[in-house]
């Protein structure tokens, strides 16, 4: 493709190697050259992008995936959606196969709804458009002032358990969490499978984080009316752990959006081999494989961990011969193509549900 009469422009808001990896795929497969720009950190750690060719009237897709450095990445992205702006770009288009900030999008006591707030700042630096892979709550799209394509990576993922995996006919598909539920029995469904829940203390604990209907109410000294007693509300206790489902002699498939700290995940594993699961395999599409979760992952029950490439997780790998990738930039690749050619992005959730 001549990508000077092509109308559009493909960009890596990171200039580091393993932050390309993924960019330099998508560009393949649409047969595009990356965009010419450099994106550095000045000596005080400032941000600074320069651009090396005309964006005028053009449409441009910013690339971005998220390293550890997080807010450097958020930053990178901004600078560099602003100066295409101010260069004149006809559309903006953010590339973010996972975005960040996704987990803190409910009010928790005093706290912020983070995602809010990053989806203003992109709105105001000049994104009029978001392709995104599997938000950690689906409603953060309506954050956004502009469109969000949130694309799914079940069906790879699920490709990849039909291939890769023998006899998984024999496999049950497990939620860590009752929370998790609903993604995994969308799982167990298309591939004819059982369902197992994992229910007790190794559970996620961020459904019970308190949020602001927990605040105390305002302690007034009054001399007068005391107010309504309200009834007194009894404090949560989980249950002993369980494993609803039974998981013996069966290979066990723990599926969830996101591995990060990958304690719960462990704990799960180690139960599902005490109820006599002979194999353990995590599937999760963003791997951020934070801290110590290679060397976790390797002296734990688990057998496998896949991910997509949505994350760099290149140094995990080393450390950690079980954790596999698959690679995404296909159907990346596809939504930047039918945007730009205004096709419809239906195509890309046939068969998905509100559940993937």
């Amino acid at each position: 493709m001549n990508v000077a009469k092509s109308g559009y422009r493909v960009f890596s808001a990171n200039s580091s190697v393993a932050c390309t990896e993924l960019a330099k795929k998508i560009t393949e497969r649409l047969g595009v050259e990356l965009g010419k720009s450099v994106v550095f950190q000045e000596s005080n750690r400032e941000t600074r992008v320069d651009v090396k060719e005309s964006v005028r009237g053009q449409t441009i897709f910013i690339i971005q995936t998220i390293p550890r450095d997080v807010n450097t990445a958020i930053m990178e992205l901004l600078v560099m959606a602003y100066a295409l702006k101010t260069s004149c770009a006809k559309n903006i288009i953010g590339v973010i196969p996972y975005f960040p900030y996704s987990k803190q999008c409910k009010m928790r006591k005093r706290g912020s709804i983070v995602s809010k707030l990053l989806a203003s700042m992109l709105a105001k630096a000049g994104i009029t458009h978001i392709i995104t892979m599997d938000l950690h709550q689906k409603e953060i799209q309506g954050f956004f002032s502009f469109p969000v394509d949130n694309l799914r990576a079940s069906p790879f993922l699920i490709q990849y358990i039909q291939e890769e995996i023998p006899d998984y006919r024999n496999a049950i598909i497990v939620a860590k969490s009752p929370s998790a539920a609903k993604r995994a029995q969308s799982y167990a469904e298309r591939l004819r499978l059982g369902l197992a829940v994992i229910h007790g203390e190794a559970q996620c604990s961020e459904s019970d984080m308190a949020d602001g209907r927990h605040s105390p109410p305002c302690v007034r000294n009054t001399t007068g009316h005391t107010g309504l007693e309200l009834p007194l509300m009894m404090a949560k206790e989980k249950p002993p752990i369980t494993v609803v489902g039974d998981v013996g002699g069966r290979i066990a498939i723990i599926v969830d959006d996101i591995i990060d700290d990958v304690g719960d995940f462990v704990a799960a594993a180690e139960i599902l081999k005490e109820r006599g699961a002979y194999k353990i395999y995590i599937m999760a599409t963003h791997g951020l494989l934070s801290a110590d979760a290679p060397r976790l992952i390797e002296e734990s029950a688990i057998d496998e961990v896949v991910v997509t490439n949505t994350v760099p997780h290149e140094v995990q790998k080393l450390q950690c011969p079980k954790i596999k990738t698959v690679d995404v930039s296909m159907i990346l690749a596809e939504a930047i193509r039918r945007i730009h050619n205004g096709e419809s992005m239906a195509y890309l959730f046939r068969n998905i549900t509100t559940d993937d």
